[in-house]
């Protein structure tokens, strides 16, 4: 199983944008995925599915992940690094079986020109940690605001032909 997760619990996020076009993109290519975007996590998620306890709703997400042989990270910078709720979200998983051993692949997006490079490094240090293999090509998708067209799609050509090359790696990664 392919896991898609978007890397913000940000309403109408440009990650969420992103991560659909990936998944239809992905779609198209004959590789089928699950879309988890963290707005779904629970309402109170950092009060109760944290440090052993796990509720209801977290455990079918847990079911998920362990379920889930590769992932593919959709994340937007968030004050030079990505977003808390995501590393509580790695935080709360259950390990080794959520992550040990299996294999991602990062998007970095970032409404400055960088593309969250910063960002994509401290989450690939915790990759590291958790032995989650990184595919080692990693893009960065910089002024996300101007590469989305009116329908949310990546519509660049240099993007394209980049989130593309991205797409058959991480199919044959």
């Amino acid at each position: 199983m392919v896991t898609i997760i978007a890397g913000t619990n940000r309403p109408h996020s440009n990650t969420l944008k992103v991560a659909k076009y990936y998944q239809n993109e992905l779609a198209k290519k004959g590789l089928q995925t699950t879309l988890f975007d963290l707005q779904d996590l629970p309402p109170n998620f950092v009060a109760e599915d944290l440090y052993g306890k796990k509720s209801e709703a977290f455990e079918k997400i847990q079911q998920l992940f362990t379920q889930t042989s590769k992932f593919l990270f959709v994340i937007p910078e968030y004050n030079g690094s990505y977003p808390g709720v995501l590393k509580t979200l790695i935080d709360a998983c259950a390990f080794p079986e959520s992550f040990y051993d299996k294999k991602a692949c990062l998007v970095g997006v970032s409404s400055g020109k960088y593309g969250n490079i910063r960002g994509i490094e401290h989450f690939n240090g915790v990759c590291a940690y958790l032995h989650l293999n990184v595919m080692p090509l990693r893009l960065h998708i910089s002024y996300i605001k101007n590469e989305l067209n009116e329908n949310g799609e990546l519509y660049l050509e240099d993007t394209l032909k980049f989130t593309d090359q991205q797409m058959r790696k991480f199919i044959a990664y």
